[in-house]
């Protein structure tokens, strides 16, 4: 488990990316904003690295020679709660949504901008902070530790534990999202209230981040995601969390 490395170390960034020109621009620019970066090529690259090396972050292409970008994130999310930017020039919504719901914490189409490349991979790193969600989540609970429907969500620990006493493998933008849900339990959320708290970006209504995030929750929570008991959809508007939260 990989947490935004403290004040005194610098936070470490994975750069996968083929194409020379945007691996060697994206790994100087974030050098001279204060990262430790490696530039990798290949997925075999950075298989090898991560089985290796701790990193706080991976801005990662789809189209590298190898292997489909999208099966790598799968497989880092699988075993990992390291940030993952997926960075490419595919723009079809069809990918975006894939490459969120399998994990991925953002998805940035080329040909972008560095500096809003920059305010992505800093707000995914607050947000792996556990410290971090004080300011984020509405509640005024003392309390870091709910259950609900037999699962526990320690915020603290950021361990999602399942009813058989199995801890639950969490991206960080699944926790980050669960931890808003079960905190403000009982009350509609609005996309354009979770695409904020979780993302700090405005939400657009072809956007479908949050519905991605939403139904990958589902797959992890509900017993019938078809037919969900927890995360209810509430049409026209958002979300709600319909379980019993107790703060443990």
């Amino acid at each position: 488990m990989t947490y935004l490395s403290t004040s005194t170390v610098k936070p470490r960034l994975l750069v996968v990316e083929d194409e020379d020109r945007i691996g060697r621009m994206l790994t100087q620019y974030f050098e001279a904003e204060g990262f430790a970066v490696e530039a990798l090529r290949t997925g075999g690259q950075l298989r090898s690295r991560l089985d290796h090396l701790a990193c706080d972050l991976v801005l990662l292409d789809l189209g590298l020679p190898d292997a489909d970008g999208l099966v790598l994130a799968r497989e880092i999310r699988a075993k990992s709660e390291v940030g993952v930017i997926i960075i490419t020039g595919r723009g079809d919504d069809v990918d975006r949504i894939v490459g969120l719901e399998i994990g991925a914490d953002d998805y940035i189409v080329k040909p972008f901008n560095l500096r809003e490349v920059l305010a992505r991979v800093k707000s995914v790193l607050r947000r792996l902070q556990p410290a971090g969600f004080s300011g984020t989540l509405q509640r005024t609970a003392r309390s870091r530790l709910f259950q609900f429907e037999h699962w526990s969500l320690d915020l603290d620990l950021r361990r999602l534990t399942r009813p058989n006493g199995e801890e639950a493998a969490l991206s960080t933008g699944d926790f980050e999202i669960l931890s808003i849900f079960v905190v403000n339990a009982g009350r509609v959320l609005t996309r354009e209230f979770l695409m904020e708290q979780t993302r700090g970006r405005v939400w657009e209504s072809y956007d479908r981040t949050i519905d991605a995030q939403v139904s990958r929750l589902r797959r992890k929570l509900e017993t019938d995601p078809a037919e969900p008991q927890m995360l209810k959809s509430v049409r026209c508007v958002g979300y709600v969390f319909a379980a019993r939260v107790a703060e443990a």
